[in-house]
């Protein structure tokens, strides 16, 4: 039976594979986004006592 015959199949998985492997990973890595995050200071805010009255 021809269709059984594993050697054009067989060379198309391990070639799909190869670019899956080595090709793709490099291109989503080396995306950049838009929306980085900031650093943050640590420094903390200077809180001022709340002087309304208690009614």
């Amino acid at each position: 039976m021809p269709q059984l015959n594993p050697t054009p199949w067989l060379a198309i998985l391990i070639f799909s594979w190869l670019v899956f492997l080595t090709i793709i990973p490099t291109k989503i890595m080396a995306h950049k986004f838009n929306n980085e995050p900031n650093p943050q200071t640590t420094k903390t805010p200077q809180l001022e006592p709340w002087s309304w009255p208690w009614h």
